[in-house]
């Protein structure tokens, strides 16, 4: 396997790249999230992950090996292609999508195209104890003590999902003072998915 390419950029769009290594071009696919953080950099030093088919050879590169370590983990789940896996990463980013996993928030996966809530269940079956390992910590389990981490995590995400920050604001504000006992990040973002509709 190819662990990882140095060299120049000599093509580069939001979904792949050229690296000239040595003269040698490489077609590097690649996730939006890869590409914000490359997007202003000539000389590149990529990790990479070799694809093989009956059909194609793909390589896929990550900014850095926990991204790729990541996707790794995404295409082990039945049904998770290294496209699909690519358009994960494209939509949130690895920390968003491990905290996605870690508090079974099957809503935000579920938001990600071509993921449906089956599937967004499934990952999450298959990779939650292996992402918490992996992590080295254990975000899952919340005292009440710690109620504006939980305020903070319930911002986080349902920004990712795409609701205005000012609004979310107030909800989760109207939402903790309704419900001083929630001291779970799932339960106070069902809480206010449920009071938005």
């Amino acid at each position: 396997m190819i662990a990882y390419l140095q060299g120049i950029i000599s093509h580069k769009t939001p979904t792949y790249i050229y690296v000239d290594c040595n003269g040698v071009g490489y077609h590097v696919n690649i996730s939006l999230n890869t590409y914000s953080k490359l997007e202003k950099l000539e000389k590149i030093k990529i990790f990479t992950y070799l694809s093989i088919k009956e059909d194609e050879h793909s390589i896929y590169g990550f900014c850095d090996d926990e991204e790729r370590a990541l996707f790794i983990l995404l295409i082990s789940v039945s049904g998770i292609g290294v496209n699909t896996a690519r358009v994960i990463l494209s939509y949130m980013t690895p920390e968003e999508v491990r905290t996605a996993i870690i508090h079974e928030n099957a809503v935000a996966l579920g938001k990600v195209k071509g993921i449906g809530p089956k599937t967004a269940k499934r990952i999450i079956l298959d990779l939650k104890d292996k992402v918490i390992k992996e992590s080295g910590k254990d975000h899952v389990v919340l005292s009440s003590t710690e109620n504006n981490s939980i305020k903070q995590e319930a911002l986080s995400a349902l920004i990712t999902l795409g609701f205005p920050k000012p609004v979310i604001e107030k909800q989760i504000k109207f939402i903790a003072d309704k419900h001083p006992e929630i001291d779970q990040v799932e339960d106070l973002i069902k809480h206010v998915l449920k009071n938005m509709n």
